[in-house]
């Protein structure tokens, strides 16, 4: 039986070695070969079959309009006036005129307390008046008998002047009588209690039936005014200047009230006053704004989103506000050009209004921004625009960065 040397198995396990590492070498190579198409499958017509396809975007034009700018702030519904009714006088409860949640004016009848104990109160002063009333009439009378006897010597001065003095403390009798009984007049009237404002009646807090004092602290009922309403909010110390050069200027600021996801504007008003001191700890001010709020949208108390409208841009360039991009080189947009190749356009930016931003400089009216496919866009790359269902449309020519603005009657031309 033969065997093999140990110096040739060691050298057919290099060869071995060797081959594997050649197989996996072209393997490896072979498989990062970059394909010709889309790796998904076949790319579309107009993307063409190189190496770097054309990238489909939407785009959107730079726009020439006047846009109004607002500051933005979180404010609560705050009535003008919150009344709780409360008794003048003590005693029963007798019923309650109104419905809870009922609109109710000034001078509307709330409730009744019993009246018949002031009835009464009022009979005895009227009673006490009229007695006096005759007392008085009986001093005049003497006092008219005594000044003939007096001018003929036949009564003395002390006589005369004691029913001088009768006569004035008679008189004063009558006048705190009368005020008796204006007083027990006026306790009477008091038992139909009457809203002393217009607005919104709340839930009652005393049913009928129950006794009550005067002034008690619940109250029957609170009443809180609701047309029209009032809005506060804040605003940073730094945007105070504009705040009132809008209030100077001689028409009061507009003001929205949207819901929390600023979606739906609940009322439009204006602003009214602005607090007389900045709050040291927040650095922020306090404005009241005031709202018609006749359909009753805003409701007491209720947090809402605050648009001031403090000035109004005229002819500003504006894009979507998504379409700008942002990195180590500044502020850009990505452009079409007439060439259908994608270009990086630096910008300088004004102030935003909701999703719309305006530019101050970089862009003119009609430059085609690209809005969506940034992603994978870079300087010269050739691009498609396609509309939202991925359809190809056919690009405006963009306008050159350093050509002139045309003007209205140039642009309207070139639209025909």
């Amino acid at each position: 039986m033969s065997t093999v040397p140990t110096s040739s198995r060691r050298r057919w396990f290099l060869y071995g070695a060797v081959a594997l590492i050649l197989a996996a070498g072209v393997w490896y190579f072979s498989a990062r070969k970059k394909p010709t198409g889309n790796r998904w499958g076949p790319n579309p017509a107009w993307a063409g079959n190189g190496p770097s396809p054309a990238m489909p975007v939407r785009v959107v034009p730079a726009e020439r309009r006047d846009l109004p700018v607002h500051l933005k702030a979180i404010g609560s519904a705050t009535p003008l006036n919150t009344v709780t009714v409360r008794s003048r006088v003590d005693g029963q409860l007798l019923r309650m005129a109104f419905d809870e949640g009922q609109h109710v004016e000034a001078g509307t009848l709330l409730a009744e307390v019993d009246p018949e104990p002031y009835r009464i109160q009022l009979a005895q002063a009227e009673a006490r008046q009229r007695q006096n009333a005759a007392q008085l009439e009986t001093a005049r009378a003497d006092l008219a008998r005594l000044e003939p006897l007096f001018e003929r010597n036949l009564v003395t001065i002390q006589q005369l002047e004691a029913q001088r003095a009768l006569v004035h403390e008679r008189e004063s009798i009558l006048a705190a009588d009368q005020a008796a009984v204006d007083e027990a007049r006026l306790q009477l009237t008091y038992t139909r209690i009457e809203a002393p404002i217009a607005g919104r009646i709340g839930l009652r807090r005393i049913d009928p039936g129950n006794l009550i004092r005067a002034n008690d602290t619940a109250g029957l009922v609170t009443i809180t005014q609701t047309r029209p309403m009032a809005v506060m909010f804040t605003i940073p110390e730094v945007e105070l200047p504009q705040v009132l050069a809008a209030l100077r200027s001689g028409e009061a600021p507009s003001v929205e009230a949207w819901d929390r996801t600023e979606k739906i504007r609940l009322a439009r008003g204006v602003l009214r006053t602005v607090d007389n001191q900045i709050d040291a700890a927040t650095g922020t001010i306090r404005l009241k704004a005031e709202f018609a709020n006749d359909d009753e949208s805003l409701f007491p108390n209720q947090f809402v989103n605050v648009r001031l409208h403090v000035r109004t841009i005229r002819d500003a360039v504006v894009i979507p506000a998504a379409a700008v991009q942002f990195g180590s080189r500044g502020t850009y947009v990505f452009v079409v050009n007439d060439k259908s190749e994608s270009t990086v356009r630096p910008i300088e930016l004004g102030p935003v209004e909701g999703d719309v931003q305006t530019i101050v400089t970089g862009l003119a009216p009609g430059d085609a921004v690209v809005l969506e496919g940034i992603d994978r866009l870079r300087e010269g790359r050739p691009v498609v625009v396609v509309d939202e269902s991925g359809a190809q449309v056919a690009p405006a020519p963009a306008p050159s960065p350093a050509a002139p603005t045309p003007t209205p009657a140039a642009a309207t031309a070139a639209a025909r």
